[in-house]
């Protein structure tokens, strides 16, 4: 069960950007465990918003960043003007699989579909085939699904192994991104009224504002880098409406002890700050 018998032994209703069989179904998975009811969103501003709604969702998975292609900021956004906090989090690593019906070959397709991060990362295997146009679709798992309604036998998808399972479809070819190790992370989410406080959580994502002055941010370093925090990610975030300013997000490691101590210190360096989650990490990246 992952870290659901620790933190949020509730939440079953997982709201998902996609739909069944979408690479967050299997983050979900990963994090909660099989038996959940996946809650399907196109986007993820209706993710946010079926979150928000007790009577939708109990949690969900978002992502946030990929070690290829960097962070989400439109994601960032929506979480920091959000009433969610972050339980947890999952790194996924991404293998993208060329879908098609059964009894369809590789050289009866004369498109593929898929989103556009997929079709991107996928890039050297089509370089050879120019036969095969590449068309974008809002997602990798709906690019399936959408062959099995139409009955296509001239398209082929690009999506997961679950969604090859989920819509009856074969594996044409597995693992065709172009770098390998590929990997994104997922935030775990929930309305912060129903958040449970977690004993062992060491992990720490912030956001904040600075005064606009030389060293601001320097100082800020800094002071983590006193209290003995691990400083895993920073990122920065431009103001809407400020131009040239912005907000900064952090993620750091510390003893479960020390959290709250720390968030406390940094108060002191900035104009605002905002806690979105303090967690207990994934631990080191897997297959």
């Amino acid at each position: 069960m992952g870290n659901l018998a620790k933190i949020e032994s509730a939440a079953r209703r997982i709201t998902i950007q996609g739909v069944r069989g979408a690479f967050h179904e299997i983050a979900a998975r990963k994090y909660f465990g099989d038996h959940i009811e996946v809650v399907p969103a196109l986007s993820f501003d209706e993710l946010f918003d079926k979150t928000a709604d007790p009577q939708q969702t109990d949690a969900a998975v978002v992502a946030i960043e990929n070690s290829i292609a960097g962070s989400i900021l439109g994601n960032y956004r929506l979480l920091i003007n959000s009433d969610l906090t972050i339980i947890g989090e999952v790194y996924l690593r991404i293998r993208q699989n060329l879908l098609a019906l059964p009894g369809v070959a590789l050289d009866d397709l004369r498109e593929v579909h898929s989103h556009p991060m997929a079709l991107a990362q996928c890039s050297k295997f089509f370089k050879s085939r120019p036969h095969i146009r590449l068309v974008e679709s809002s997602d990798t798992a709906e690019s399936a699904a959408h062959i099995v309604r139409h009955r296509a036998i001239h398209i082929g998808a690009i999506a997961s192994t679950l969604a090859a399972e989920i819509y009856g479809l074969n594996v044409l070819r597995p693992a065709i991104e172009t770098v390998p190790q590929n990997y994104t992370r997922f935030l775990v989410v929930r309305r912060r009224n129903d958040a449970m406080m977690v004993s062992d959580a060491n992990k720490v994502s912030l956001s904040f504002t600075l005064a606009h002055e030389p060293g601001s941010l320097a100082a800020l370093l800094r002071q983590l880098a006193s209290l003995g925090a691990d400083l895993t990610k920073i990122q920065s975030v431009p103001l809407m409406g400020r131009p040239w300013e912005y907000q900064f997000i952090v993620d750091f490691k510390t003893a479960p002890s020390k959290a709250r101590d720390i968030i406390e210190e940094l108060k002191s360096l900035t104009t605002a700050l905002h806690v979105l989650g303090i967690y207990r990490d994934a631990g080191p990246m897997t297959e």
